[in-house]
């Protein structure tokens, strides 16, 4: 029986590899002092110098590295790591990183479109509180959320500081009810000029679209989101365990 022989691999599968290797190091943590030099990085993931070039030039456009003639390969920003696995507002995920601030662009009752009310189980034209935030770690804008609330609850959340408070803790508060649990979808989209402008970003940049719908500890949905995140500085990460058949 004839043995196929493998076709030759192009190098940029193999710059391909070890670039989403290195990525996800960096995002862990690695390479503090700067990335190792590039002989060094050929004979770990067994390319080519050439291979590696390659790689580089693709996280370097992505903006992860620097790179420079005697300062060698270091890291130019590292990405905030945002989990998938709990129910947390920004200010509770970030808590250890910094301050986190938000820039109140609209707080208001409005109609709520069609879509909006089936999802919070209201009625078509029924008012809902929308509120619109810009919201900052430090100096640094990291998402643009929308968020629509049940009316009993969104009323009485206007009456609190929205500038420094997370929205599921005055929901909390508000309610007297726990937050029980939420269902999301996590996408990437192009930015539009005004997101792009708002998130001090390109025209174009890869953003992550989180749309949640969180209900509370009874079951009733109260809070609906949609948050574009900025792509290049934060991570979304979970755990997920298979289930049995």
């Amino acid at each position: 029986m004839a043995v196929a022989v493998p076709l030759p691999e192009p190098r940029a599968d193999r710059a391909r590899r070890a670039a989403d290797v290195l990525r996800q190091q960096i995002h862990a943590g690695a390479y503090p002092d700067g990335l190792p030099p590039e002989n060094e990085l050929a004979a770990e993931f067994f390319v080519s110098r050439n291979a590696i070039r390659e790689a580089l030039t693709v996280l370097k456009n992505e903006g992860l590295i620097d790179r420079g003639p005697k300062v060698g390969t270091h890291i130019a920003q590292r990405k905030y790591e945002h989990g998938l696995n709990a129910l947390l507002g920004l200010k509770e995920t970030f808590k250890d990183l910094g301050e986190v601030r938000n820039e109140v662009r609209a707080a208001m009752p409005v109609a709520a479109p069609p879509a909006v009310a089936r999802r919070l189980q209201l009625e078509p034209g029924e008012q809902v509180v929308f509120i619109e935030r810009l919201r900052y770690l430090g100096d640094l804008p990291l998402s643009l959320d929308l968020t629509y609330l049940s009316p009993d609850i969104g009323t009485r959340i206007l009456d609190h500081p929205l500038e420094t408070n997370d929205l599921f803790a005055l929901i909390e508060q508000v309610s007297g009810h726990r937050l029980g649990s939420a269902s999301l979808a996590l996408e990437a989209i192009p930015a539009d000029a005004h997101s792009a402008a708002t998130l001090q970003v390109p025209d174009g940049a890869s953003l992550l679209m989180l749309g949640r719908l969180t209900s509370l500890d009874d079951g009733r949905p109260v809070d609906l989101e949609y948050i574009r995140m900025r792509g290049d500085r934060i991570t979304m990460r979970g755990n997920l365990i298979r289930s049995k058949p």
